[in-house]
Protein backbone atom coordinates (compact mmCIF):
# COMPACT_ATOMS: atom_id res chain seq x y z
CA UNK A 1 0.00 0.00 0.00
CA UNK A 2 2.83 2.40 0.75
CA UNK A 3 5.57 3.38 -1.62
CA UNK A 4 8.60 4.94 0.05
CA UNK A 5 9.85 7.94 -1.84
CA UNK A 6 13.64 8.15 -1.85
CA UNK A 7 14.88 11.27 -0.18
CA UNK A 8 15.35 13.88 -2.87
CA UNK A 9 18.53 15.04 -1.18
CA UNK A 10 20.12 11.64 -1.52
CA UNK A 11 20.63 12.18 -5.23
CA UNK A 12 21.42 15.86 -4.97
CA UNK A 13 25.00 16.89 -5.77
CA UNK A 14 24.87 19.21 -2.76
CA UNK A 15 23.82 16.51 -0.29
CA UNK A 16 25.91 16.48 2.85
CA UNK A 17 27.11 12.90 3.22
CA UNK A 18 30.57 12.97 4.77
CA UNK A 19 31.23 12.26 8.44
CA UNK A 20 32.66 15.75 8.85
CA UNK A 21 29.54 17.33 7.45
CA UNK A 22 27.41 15.15 9.70
CA UNK A 23 29.31 16.31 12.77
CA UNK A 24 28.94 19.92 11.65
CA UNK A 25 25.17 19.49 11.31
CA UNK A 26 24.97 17.87 14.74
CA UNK A 27 26.92 20.67 16.40
CA UNK A 28 24.89 23.30 14.56
CA UNK A 29 21.60 21.80 15.75
CA UNK A 30 22.77 21.53 19.36
CA UNK A 31 23.98 25.12 19.24
CA UNK A 32 20.59 26.24 17.86
CA UNK A 33 18.78 24.42 20.69
CA UNK A 34 21.06 25.94 23.32
CA UNK A 35 20.74 29.47 21.93
CA UNK A 36 16.96 29.10 21.78
CA UNK A 37 16.84 28.09 25.44
CA UNK A 38 19.06 30.99 26.48
CA UNK A 39 16.99 33.43 24.42
CA UNK A 40 13.75 32.22 26.00
CA UNK A 41 15.33 32.52 29.45
CA UNK A 42 16.37 36.09 28.69
CA UNK A 43 12.84 36.90 27.53
CA UNK A 44 11.43 35.32 30.68
CA UNK A 45 13.65 37.55 32.81
CA UNK A 46 12.49 40.52 30.76
CA UNK A 47 8.94 40.04 32.12
CA UNK A 48 9.95 40.46 35.77
CA UNK A 49 9.02 43.62 37.63
CA UNK A 50 6.41 46.32 37.17
CA UNK A 51 8.72 48.32 34.89
CA UNK A 52 9.94 45.30 32.95
CA UNK A 53 11.19 45.50 29.38
CA UNK A 54 8.20 43.46 28.19
CA UNK A 55 5.79 46.06 29.59
CA UNK A 56 7.75 49.08 28.40
CA UNK A 57 8.48 47.72 24.92
CA UNK A 58 5.64 45.37 23.86
CA UNK A 59 6.23 46.24 20.20
CA UNK A 60 9.68 44.66 20.49
CA UNK A 61 9.02 41.99 23.10
CA UNK A 62 6.21 40.21 21.25
CA UNK A 63 8.21 39.82 18.00
CA UNK A 64 11.19 38.58 20.02
CA UNK A 65 9.02 35.92 21.68
CA UNK A 66 7.51 34.68 18.42
CA UNK A 67 10.89 34.54 16.71
CA UNK A 68 12.55 32.77 19.67
CA UNK A 69 9.76 30.18 19.80
CA UNK A 70 9.35 29.28 16.13
CA UNK A 71 12.40 30.32 14.13
CA UNK A 72 14.60 27.57 15.65
CA UNK A 73 12.26 24.99 14.11
CA UNK A 74 13.13 26.36 10.67
CA UNK A 75 16.83 26.43 11.52
CA UNK A 76 16.82 22.89 12.90
CA UNK A 77 14.85 21.47 9.99
CA UNK A 78 16.64 23.32 7.23
CA UNK A 79 20.27 22.79 8.23
CA UNK A 80 21.85 20.22 5.93
CA UNK A 81 18.77 20.09 3.69
CA UNK A 82 18.87 23.50 2.06
CA UNK A 83 21.72 25.06 0.14
CA UNK A 84 23.49 27.59 2.33
CA UNK A 85 22.34 30.74 0.47
CA UNK A 86 18.74 29.50 0.47
CA UNK A 87 19.03 28.45 4.14
CA UNK A 88 20.30 31.86 5.22
CA UNK A 89 17.85 33.78 3.03
CA UNK A 90 14.81 31.77 4.10
CA UNK A 91 15.82 32.02 7.77
CA UNK A 92 15.98 35.81 7.52
CA UNK A 93 12.65 35.98 5.70
CA UNK A 94 11.02 33.66 8.24
CA UNK A 95 12.32 35.77 11.14
CA UNK A 96 11.05 38.94 9.47
CA UNK A 97 7.59 37.43 8.82
CA UNK A 98 7.26 36.19 12.41
CA UNK A 99 8.34 39.57 13.75
CA UNK A 100 5.87 41.35 11.45
CA UNK A 101 2.96 39.15 12.55
CA UNK A 102 3.73 39.69 16.24
CA UNK A 103 4.40 43.42 15.84
CA UNK A 104 1.11 43.99 14.02
CA UNK A 105 -0.78 41.90 16.57
CA UNK A 106 0.49 44.14 19.39
CA UNK A 107 0.48 47.45 17.50
CA UNK A 108 -3.22 47.20 16.64
CA UNK A 109 -4.15 46.89 20.33
CA UNK A 110 -5.13 49.82 22.51
CA UNK A 111 -4.38 50.39 26.18
CA UNK A 112 -1.35 50.12 28.40
CA UNK A 113 -1.09 46.32 28.57
CA UNK A 114 -0.45 44.94 25.09
CA UNK A 115 0.77 41.45 24.34
CA UNK A 116 0.65 38.88 21.56
CA UNK A 117 -2.66 37.03 21.37
CA UNK A 118 -3.18 33.29 21.10
CA UNK A 119 -4.29 33.28 17.42
CA UNK A 120 -1.03 34.83 16.22
CA UNK A 121 0.92 31.95 17.78
CA UNK A 122 -1.32 29.30 16.20
CA UNK A 123 -1.56 30.84 12.74
CA UNK A 124 2.06 32.00 12.79
CA UNK A 125 3.21 28.43 13.39
CA UNK A 126 0.87 27.16 10.65
CA UNK A 127 2.15 29.73 8.15
CA UNK A 128 5.75 28.85 8.97
CA UNK A 129 5.11 25.11 8.53
CA UNK A 130 3.38 25.61 5.18
CA UNK A 131 5.98 27.99 3.79
CA UNK A 132 8.91 25.85 4.94
CA UNK A 133 7.54 22.75 3.29
CA UNK A 134 6.90 24.59 0.05
CA UNK A 135 10.49 25.88 -0.01
CA UNK A 136 12.47 22.78 1.05
CA UNK A 137 11.23 20.40 -1.70
CA UNK A 138 11.57 23.10 -4.35
CA UNK A 139 15.18 23.82 -3.38
CA UNK A 140 16.16 20.16 -3.14
CA UNK A 141 14.70 19.40 -6.56
CA UNK A 142 16.13 22.64 -8.04
CA UNK A 143 12.71 23.52 -9.42
CA UNK A 144 10.20 26.26 -8.66
CA UNK A 145 7.52 23.61 -8.23
CA UNK A 146 8.83 20.24 -7.06
CA UNK A 147 7.27 16.85 -7.88
CA UNK A 148 4.36 16.16 -5.57
CA UNK A 149 6.02 13.16 -3.84
CA UNK A 150 8.75 15.54 -2.62
CA UNK A 151 6.16 17.78 -0.91
CA UNK A 152 4.44 14.78 0.61
CA UNK A 153 7.72 13.33 1.86
CA UNK A 154 8.96 16.59 3.39
CA UNK A 155 5.72 17.61 5.12
CA UNK A 156 4.75 14.26 6.61
CA UNK A 157 8.30 13.41 7.62
CA UNK A 158 8.61 16.75 9.43
CA UNK A 159 5.27 16.22 11.12
CA UNK A 160 6.32 12.84 12.49
CA UNK A 161 9.73 14.20 13.44
CA UNK A 162 8.12 17.08 15.33
CA UNK A 163 5.85 14.76 17.32
CA UNK A 164 8.71 12.40 18.19
CA UNK A 165 11.00 15.27 19.18
CA UNK A 166 8.37 16.76 21.48
CA UNK A 167 7.81 13.32 22.99
CA UNK A 168 11.56 12.94 23.52
CA UNK A 169 11.76 16.31 25.30
CA UNK A 170 8.81 15.31 27.48
CA UNK A 171 10.44 11.96 28.33
CA UNK A 172 13.67 13.80 29.17
CA UNK A 173 11.82 15.84 31.77
CA UNK A 174 10.02 12.81 33.17
CA UNK A 175 13.41 11.20 33.78
CA UNK A 176 14.66 14.35 35.47
CA UNK A 177 11.62 14.38 37.75
CA UNK A 178 12.19 10.72 38.58
CA UNK A 179 15.83 11.38 39.38
CA UNK A 180 14.92 14.38 41.53
CA UNK A 181 12.51 12.23 43.54
CA UNK A 182 15.14 9.52 44.02
CA UNK A 183 17.61 12.07 45.34
CA UNK A 184 14.96 13.71 47.51
CA UNK A 185 14.18 10.51 49.43
CA UNK A 186 17.81 10.35 50.56
CA UNK A 187 17.83 14.00 51.57
CA UNK A 188 19.41 15.55 48.45
CA UNK A 189 17.31 18.30 46.85
CA UNK A 190 19.85 19.86 44.49
CA UNK A 191 18.37 18.35 41.32
CA UNK A 192 14.82 19.43 42.11
CA UNK A 193 16.02 22.94 42.89
CA UNK A 194 18.08 23.01 39.69
CA UNK A 195 15.09 21.98 37.61
CA UNK A 196 13.11 24.95 38.94
CA UNK A 197 15.73 27.39 37.71
CA UNK A 198 14.88 28.98 34.37
CA UNK A 199 18.54 29.27 33.36
CA UNK A 200 18.73 25.47 33.48
CA UNK A 201 15.23 24.38 32.44
CA UNK A 202 14.90 26.34 29.20
CA UNK A 203 18.36 25.65 27.71
CA UNK A 204 18.08 21.99 28.75
CA UNK A 205 14.72 21.69 26.99
CA UNK A 206 16.10 23.37 23.88
CA UNK A 207 19.06 20.99 23.81
CA UNK A 208 16.82 17.94 24.32
CA UNK A 209 14.53 18.98 21.46
CA UNK A 210 17.46 19.72 19.14
CA UNK A 211 19.10 16.39 20.01
CA UNK A 212 15.83 14.61 19.19
CA UNK A 213 15.63 16.35 15.81
CA UNK A 214 19.21 15.24 15.05
CA UNK A 215 18.66 11.66 16.19
CA UNK A 216 15.49 11.26 14.15
CA UNK A 217 17.14 12.86 11.13
CA UNK A 218 20.09 10.46 11.28
CA UNK A 219 17.78 7.45 11.60
CA UNK A 220 15.76 8.27 8.50
CA UNK A 221 14.42 4.73 8.17
CA UNK A 222 13.00 4.93 11.69
CA UNK A 223 10.96 8.03 10.83
CA UNK A 224 9.74 6.48 7.60
CA UNK A 225 8.59 3.40 9.46
CA UNK A 226 6.69 5.43 12.04
CA UNK A 227 5.18 7.54 9.28
CA UNK A 228 4.04 4.46 7.40
CA UNK A 229 2.29 3.07 10.47
CA UNK A 230 0.67 6.42 11.27
CA UNK A 231 -0.59 6.91 7.71
CA UNK A 232 -1.94 3.36 7.54
CA UNK A 233 -3.93 3.82 10.75
CA UNK A 234 -5.23 7.23 9.72
CA UNK A 235 -6.26 6.00 6.28
CA UNK A 236 -8.50 3.32 7.78
CA UNK A 237 -10.09 5.91 10.07
CA UNK A 238 -11.24 7.56 6.85
CA UNK A 239 -13.86 4.82 6.54
CA UNK A 240 -15.33 5.76 9.93
CA UNK A 241 -15.48 9.52 9.39
CA UNK A 242 -16.80 9.18 5.83
CA UNK A 243 -19.66 7.06 7.10
CA UNK A 244 -20.44 9.49 9.91
CA UNK A 245 -20.39 12.56 7.68
CA UNK A 246 -22.50 10.83 5.02
CA UNK A 247 -25.07 9.82 7.66
CA UNK A 248 -25.09 13.38 9.01
CA UNK A 249 -25.77 14.86 5.58
CA UNK A 250 -28.45 12.28 4.79
CA UNK A 251 -30.22 13.05 8.08
CA UNK A 252 -30.26 16.83 7.55
CA UNK A 253 -33.30 16.92 5.19
CA UNK A 254 -35.30 15.13 7.86
CA UNK A 255 -34.06 17.00 10.95
CA UNK A 256 -33.47 20.43 9.46
CA UNK A 257 -30.63 22.80 10.24
CA UNK A 258 -32.19 24.47 13.28
CA UNK A 259 -30.40 22.19 15.73
CA UNK A 260 -27.08 22.90 14.07
CA UNK A 261 -27.65 26.67 14.06
CA UNK A 262 -28.75 26.61 17.71
CA UNK A 263 -25.29 25.48 18.81
CA UNK A 264 -23.86 28.90 17.93
CA UNK A 265 -20.76 27.22 16.50
CA UNK A 266 -22.12 25.50 13.41
CA UNK A 267 -19.52 26.98 11.06
CA UNK A 268 -16.53 26.01 13.19
CA UNK A 269 -17.93 22.52 13.80
CA UNK A 270 -18.53 21.80 10.11
CA UNK A 271 -15.17 23.31 9.10
CA UNK A 272 -13.43 21.09 11.64
CA UNK A 273 -15.10 18.01 10.16
CA UNK A 274 -14.01 19.11 6.66
CA UNK A 275 -10.42 19.69 7.82
CA UNK A 276 -10.19 16.23 9.38
CA UNK A 277 -11.61 14.69 6.20
CA UNK A 278 -8.90 16.45 4.17
CA UNK A 279 -6.16 15.07 6.43
CA UNK A 280 -7.55 11.53 6.27
CA UNK A 281 -7.98 11.65 2.49
CA UNK A 282 -4.31 12.61 2.20
CA UNK A 283 -3.36 9.79 4.56
CA UNK A 284 -5.01 7.39 2.12
CA UNK A 285 -3.61 9.06 -1.02
CA UNK A 286 -0.08 9.56 0.37
CA UNK A 287 2.35 10.35 -2.48
CA UNK A 288 -0.05 9.05 -5.14
CA UNK A 289 2.42 6.54 -6.57
CA UNK A 290 0.47 3.47 -5.44
CA UNK A 291 -3.29 3.21 -5.01
CA UNK A 292 -4.57 1.91 -1.64
CA UNK A 293 -7.03 -1.02 -1.33
CA UNK A 294 -10.27 -0.56 -3.25
CA UNK A 295 -12.35 0.06 -0.14
CA UNK A 296 -10.11 3.00 0.77
CA UNK A 297 -10.23 4.29 -2.81
CA UNK A 298 -14.02 4.31 -2.63
CA UNK A 299 -14.00 5.98 0.80
CA UNK A 300 -11.58 8.67 -0.40
CA UNK A 301 -13.74 9.43 -3.45
CA UNK A 302 -16.90 9.67 -1.38
CA UNK A 303 -15.16 11.79 1.26
CA UNK A 304 -13.82 14.12 -1.43
CA UNK A 305 -17.36 14.67 -2.73
CA UNK A 306 -18.73 15.19 0.80
CA UNK A 307 -16.44 18.18 1.29
CA UNK A 308 -18.60 20.32 -1.00
CA UNK A 309 -21.85 20.10 1.04
CA UNK A 310 -19.89 20.54 4.29
CA UNK A 311 -18.26 23.73 3.07
CA UNK A 312 -21.60 24.92 1.68
CA UNK A 313 -23.25 24.44 5.09
CA UNK A 314 -20.40 26.31 6.77
CA UNK A 315 -20.68 29.16 4.27
CA UNK A 316 -24.46 29.35 4.68
CA UNK A 317 -24.21 29.41 8.47
CA UNK A 318 -21.60 32.14 8.32
CA UNK A 319 -23.77 34.11 5.89
CA UNK A 320 -26.76 33.91 8.24
CA UNK A 321 -24.78 35.01 11.32
CA UNK A 322 -23.13 37.84 9.42
CA UNK A 323 -26.48 39.02 8.05
CA UNK A 324 -27.96 39.04 11.55
CA UNK A 325 -25.09 40.48 13.57
CA UNK A 326 -22.48 41.74 11.12
CA UNK A 327 -18.81 40.86 10.85
CA UNK A 328 -16.58 40.12 13.82
CA UNK A 329 -12.87 39.23 13.82
CA UNK A 330 -13.72 35.57 14.39
CA UNK A 331 -16.20 35.54 11.51
CA UNK A 332 -13.65 37.10 9.17
CA UNK A 333 -11.13 34.39 10.06
CA UNK A 334 -13.89 31.80 9.57
CA UNK A 335 -14.62 33.32 6.16
CA UNK A 336 -10.97 32.86 5.17
CA UNK A 337 -11.17 29.25 6.32
CA UNK A 338 -14.30 28.76 4.22
CA UNK A 339 -12.50 30.12 1.15
CA UNK A 340 -9.53 27.79 1.69
CA UNK A 341 -11.93 24.92 2.34
CA UNK A 342 -13.87 25.71 -0.84
CA UNK A 343 -10.66 25.55 -2.88
CA UNK A 344 -9.91 22.12 -1.44
CA UNK A 345 -13.50 20.95 -1.94
CA UNK A 346 -13.47 21.98 -5.59
CA UNK A 347 -10.13 20.34 -6.27
CA UNK A 348 -10.93 17.17 -4.36
CA UNK A 349 -14.35 16.86 -5.98
CA UNK A 350 -12.80 17.18 -9.41
CA UNK A 351 -10.17 14.60 -8.43
CA UNK A 352 -12.87 12.15 -7.33
CA UNK A 353 -14.82 12.56 -10.56
CA UNK A 354 -11.74 12.48 -12.78
CA UNK A 355 -11.04 8.89 -11.76
CA UNK A 356 -14.14 7.87 -13.67
CA UNK A 357 -12.31 8.54 -16.94
CA UNK A 358 -10.66 5.42 -18.39
CA UNK A 359 -6.89 5.38 -18.00
CA UNK A 360 -6.73 8.22 -15.46
CA UNK A 361 -4.51 7.87 -12.37
CA UNK A 362 -6.36 7.58 -9.10
CA UNK A 363 -7.23 11.05 -7.66
CA UNK A 364 -4.23 12.71 -9.33
CA UNK A 365 -5.77 16.24 -9.45
CA UNK A 366 -5.69 16.15 -5.65
CA UNK A 367 -1.98 16.98 -5.87
CA UNK A 368 -2.57 20.32 -7.56
CA UNK A 369 -5.46 21.03 -5.19
CA UNK A 370 -3.17 20.54 -2.19
CA UNK A 371 -0.52 22.90 -3.56
CA UNK A 372 -3.07 25.57 -4.47
CA UNK A 373 -4.77 25.18 -1.11
CA UNK A 374 -1.46 25.48 0.75
CA UNK A 375 -0.52 28.64 -1.14
CA UNK A 376 -4.00 30.07 -0.55
CA UNK A 377 -3.88 29.29 3.17
CA UNK A 378 -0.45 30.89 3.48
CA UNK A 379 -1.65 34.00 1.65
CA UNK A 380 -4.76 34.23 3.83
CA UNK A 381 -2.75 34.00 7.06
CA UNK A 382 -0.28 36.65 5.98
CA UNK A 383 -3.14 38.95 4.92
CA UNK A 384 -5.21 38.45 8.08
CA UNK A 385 -2.37 39.00 10.52
CA UNK A 386 -0.86 42.01 8.80
CA UNK A 387 -2.45 45.38 7.94
CA UNK A 388 -3.56 44.03 4.54
CA UNK A 389 -6.78 42.43 5.84
CA UNK A 390 -6.73 42.97 9.60
CA UNK A 391 -9.94 41.25 10.84
CA UNK A 392 -10.44 43.77 13.64
CA UNK A 393 -10.26 46.76 11.29
CA UNK A 394 -12.65 45.12 8.80
CA UNK A 395 -15.08 44.13 11.57
CA UNK A 396 -15.11 47.65 13.02
CA UNK A 397 -15.80 49.14 9.60
CA UNK A 398 -18.68 46.72 9.01
CA UNK A 399 -20.27 47.27 12.43
CA UNK A 400 -20.08 51.05 12.11
CA UNK A 401 -21.53 50.87 8.59
CA UNK A 402 -24.48 48.83 9.89
CA UNK A 403 -25.05 51.46 12.58
CA UNK A 404 -24.85 54.42 10.22
CA UNK A 405 -27.12 52.84 7.61
CA UNK A 406 -29.76 51.86 10.15
CA UNK A 407 -29.31 48.10 9.93
CA UNK A 408 -28.42 48.13 13.64
CA UNK A 409 -30.45 50.44 15.87
CA UNK A 410 -28.41 52.82 18.08
CA UNK A 411 -29.85 51.31 21.27
CA UNK A 412 -28.82 47.80 20.17
CA UNK A 413 -25.30 48.64 18.98
CA UNK A 414 -22.37 47.11 20.88
CA UNK A 415 -20.33 50.20 21.75
CA UNK A 416 -18.29 48.15 24.24
CA UNK A 417 -16.91 46.08 21.35
CA UNK A 418 -15.33 49.21 19.90
CA UNK A 419 -14.04 50.37 23.28
CA UNK A 420 -12.57 47.17 24.69
CA UNK A 421 -12.38 44.43 22.04
CA UNK A 422 -11.23 46.02 18.81
CA UNK A 423 -8.03 47.86 19.65
CA UNK A 424 -7.02 51.13 18.07
CA UNK A 425 -9.38 50.78 15.13
CA UNK A 426 -12.32 50.45 17.50
CA UNK A 427 -11.22 53.38 19.65
CA UNK A 428 -10.86 55.62 16.60
CA UNK A 429 -14.33 54.59 15.37
CA UNK A 430 -15.86 55.15 18.81
CA UNK A 431 -14.33 58.63 19.04
CA UNK A 432 -15.83 59.43 15.65
CA UNK A 433 -19.23 58.17 16.78
CA UNK A 434 -19.02 60.34 19.90
CA UNK A 435 -18.86 63.35 17.56
CA UNK A 436 -21.90 62.19 15.59
CA UNK A 437 -24.70 64.67 14.96
CA UNK A 438 -27.20 61.98 16.01
CA UNK A 439 -27.59 62.22 19.82
CA UNK A 440 -28.83 58.62 19.94
CA UNK A 441 -25.36 57.58 18.76
CA UNK A 442 -23.15 60.30 20.24
CA UNK A 443 -24.48 59.88 23.78
CA UNK A 444 -23.83 56.15 24.25
CA UNK A 445 -20.52 56.44 22.38
CA UNK A 446 -19.27 59.21 24.66
CA UNK A 447 -20.44 57.32 27.75
CA UNK A 448 -18.63 54.19 26.62
CA UNK A 449 -15.46 56.18 25.93
CA UNK A 450 -15.48 57.33 29.54
CA UNK A 451 -15.52 53.77 30.89
CA UNK A 452 -12.27 52.43 32.31
CA UNK A 453 -13.40 48.78 32.21
CA UNK A 454 -16.24 46.81 30.62
CA UNK A 455 -19.52 46.98 32.48
CA UNK A 456 -20.44 43.49 33.69
CA UNK A 457 -23.50 42.18 31.89
CA UNK A 458 -26.71 42.40 33.81
CA UNK A 459 -27.63 39.06 35.40
CA UNK A 460 -30.40 37.14 33.69
CA UNK A 461 -33.84 37.75 35.12
CA UNK A 462 -36.70 35.28 35.36
CA UNK A 463 -40.21 35.58 36.76
CA UNK A 464 -41.14 33.01 39.43
CA UNK A 465 -44.49 31.23 39.47
CA UNK A 466 -46.25 30.66 42.79
CA UNK A 467 -49.20 28.54 43.86
CA UNK A 468 -51.10 30.10 46.77
CA UNK A 469 -51.39 27.82 49.77
CA UNK A 470 -55.12 28.55 49.86
CA UNK A 471 -56.80 28.27 46.46
CA UNK A 472 -57.88 31.68 45.24
CA UNK A 473 -55.75 33.59 47.72
CA UNK A 474 -53.65 36.49 46.48
CA UNK A 475 -49.91 36.27 46.15
CA UNK A 476 -48.22 38.90 48.39
CA UNK A 477 -47.65 42.12 46.47
CA UNK A 478 -44.31 42.34 44.67
CA UNK A 479 -43.27 38.77 45.47
CA UNK A 480 -43.59 37.52 41.88
CA UNK A 481 -41.24 40.10 40.41
CA UNK A 482 -38.41 39.01 38.03
CA UNK A 483 -35.40 37.83 40.04
CA UNK A 484 -31.81 36.72 39.44
CA UNK A 485 -30.28 33.30 40.05
CA UNK A 486 -29.00 34.22 43.53
CA UNK A 487 -32.57 34.72 44.82
CA UNK A 488 -34.41 31.72 46.38
CA UNK A 489 -37.40 32.56 44.17
CA UNK A 490 -35.31 31.65 41.09
CA UNK A 491 -36.06 28.01 41.91
CA UNK A 492 -39.77 28.64 41.40
CA UNK A 493 -39.78 29.09 37.63
CA UNK A 494 -41.82 25.95 36.94
CA UNK A 495 -45.51 25.84 37.70
CA UNK A 496 -46.22 23.94 40.91
CA UNK A 497 -42.62 24.06 42.11
CA UNK A 498 -43.37 26.47 44.98
CA UNK A 499 -46.31 27.09 47.29
CA UNK A 500 -46.52 30.50 49.00
CA UNK A 501 -48.25 31.59 52.20
CA UNK A 502 -48.37 35.12 53.63
CA UNK A 503 -48.32 35.29 57.45
CA UNK A 504 -47.12 37.68 60.13
CA UNK A 505 -44.57 35.55 61.99
CA UNK A 506 -42.90 38.16 64.20
CA UNK A 507 -45.93 40.20 65.23
CA UNK A 508 -44.86 43.46 63.59
CA UNK A 509 -48.17 43.83 61.76
CA UNK A 510 -46.69 43.02 58.34
CA UNK A 511 -46.96 39.70 56.58
CA UNK A 512 -43.85 37.75 55.72
CA UNK A 513 -43.88 35.23 52.88
CA UNK A 514 -43.27 31.51 53.31
CA UNK A 515 -42.20 29.88 50.04
CA UNK A 516 -42.25 26.09 50.25
CA UNK A 517 -40.46 23.72 47.94
CA UNK A 518 -40.51 19.97 48.44
CA UNK A 519 -37.78 20.06 51.12
CA UNK A 520 -37.32 23.65 52.38
CA UNK A 521 -39.53 26.59 53.35
CA UNK A 522 -37.86 29.91 52.51
CA UNK A 523 -38.69 33.00 54.54
CA UNK A 524 -38.93 36.32 52.68
CA UNK A 525 -39.30 39.69 54.46
CA UNK A 526 -39.74 43.28 53.31
CA UNK A 527 -37.02 45.85 53.89
CA UNK A 528 -37.53 49.58 54.49
CA UNK A 529 -37.96 50.14 50.74
CA UNK A 530 -40.72 47.50 50.66
CA UNK A 531 -38.50 45.13 48.64
CA UNK A 532 -38.65 41.40 49.36
CA UNK A 533 -35.39 39.99 50.76
CA UNK A 534 -34.51 36.40 51.80
CA UNK A 535 -34.21 36.14 55.60
CA UNK A 536 -33.55 32.44 56.05
CA UNK A 537 -35.33 29.12 55.84
CA UNK A 538 -37.16 26.46 57.77
CA UNK A 539 -36.24 22.84 57.23
CA UNK A 540 -36.87 19.45 58.86
CA UNK A 541 -34.18 18.07 61.20
CA UNK A 542 -31.25 16.67 59.22
CA UNK A 543 -31.99 13.11 60.36
CA UNK A 544 -35.70 13.24 59.53
CA UNK A 545 -37.25 11.22 56.69
CA UNK A 546 -37.00 13.01 53.39
CA UNK A 547 -40.34 11.82 52.01
CA UNK A 548 -42.30 14.75 53.51
CA UNK A 549 -43.31 17.34 50.92
CA UNK A 550 -43.35 20.68 52.74
CA UNK A 551 -45.63 22.17 50.10
CA UNK A 552 -48.40 19.91 51.37
CA UNK A 553 -47.98 21.31 54.87
CA UNK A 554 -48.73 24.81 53.59
CA UNK A 555 -51.62 23.57 51.47
CA UNK A 556 -53.24 21.83 54.44
CA UNK A 557 -52.83 24.86 56.68
CA UNK A 558 -51.32 22.81 59.50
CA UNK A 559 -48.81 25.42 60.68
CA UNK A 560 -48.69 26.77 64.22
CA UNK A 561 -46.02 28.99 65.78
CA UNK A 562 -43.48 28.23 68.52
CA UNK A 563 -42.78 31.47 70.42
CA UNK A 564 -39.16 32.61 69.99
CA UNK A 565 -37.45 36.05 70.08
CA UNK A 566 -38.38 36.79 66.46
CA UNK A 567 -38.77 33.93 64.00
CA UNK A 568 -40.77 31.12 65.60
CA UNK A 569 -40.34 27.52 64.64
CA UNK A 570 -43.13 26.12 62.53
CA UNK A 571 -45.07 23.18 63.92
CA UNK A 572 -47.19 20.71 62.01
CA UNK A 573 -48.55 17.25 62.55
CA UNK A 574 -45.24 15.91 61.26
CA UNK A 575 -43.08 17.76 63.81
CA UNK A 576 -41.17 21.03 64.20
CA UNK A 577 -39.38 23.00 61.46
CA UNK A 578 -36.70 25.20 63.10
CA UNK A 579 -35.56 28.46 61.50
CA UNK A 580 -31.98 28.80 60.30
CA UNK A 581 -30.17 31.39 58.20
CA UNK A 582 -28.63 28.56 56.16
CA UNK A 583 -29.49 24.93 55.27
CA UNK A 584 -28.05 21.77 56.75
CA UNK A 585 -26.36 19.54 54.13
CA UNK A 586 -29.31 17.18 53.90
CA UNK A 587 -31.77 20.02 53.36
CA UNK A 588 -29.57 21.66 50.76
CA UNK A 589 -29.65 18.49 48.72
CA UNK A 590 -33.43 18.46 48.82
Amino acid sequence: MTTETPDAAASSPDALESAGDRRAITLARLAIGLVQGLALYGLMRATEGEASWSRLNPDLFAPAVLVALFLPAVLLSGVGKLRLPVYLGWSLVAAALLALLAWHDVARQAGVTREATFPVFVFGAAALFIAHHLIVPADRSRRLIAPYPAYFDAAWMSGVQLVLSLAFAGAFWLLLFLGAELFRVIGLTFLGELMREGWFALPATGLAFAAAVELTDVRDSLIRGVRTVALTLLSWLLLVLTGLVAAFLIALPFTGLEGLWSTGRATSLVLAAAAVLIVLINAAYQDGQTAPPRVLQLAARVAALLLTPLIAIAAWGLHLRTGQYGLTPDRIIALACVVVGAAHAAGYGYAALSTLRPGSRWMQPLEAANLVGAALALTAILALFTPVADPTRLAVADQVHRLETGVTAPDRFDYAFLRFDSGRAGMAALQALARSSDPRIAGPAAATLALAAPVPPSPALATPQFEPATPGAAIPDGLAQPVTADDPRYGCLDAGACVVLGRDLDGDGRDEALIATSGIIHLMTRDVSDTWRPAGMFYPPCNSPNDVDLREILRRGELTLDPTPRWPALRSAGGSLPFTPGPCPAAAAR
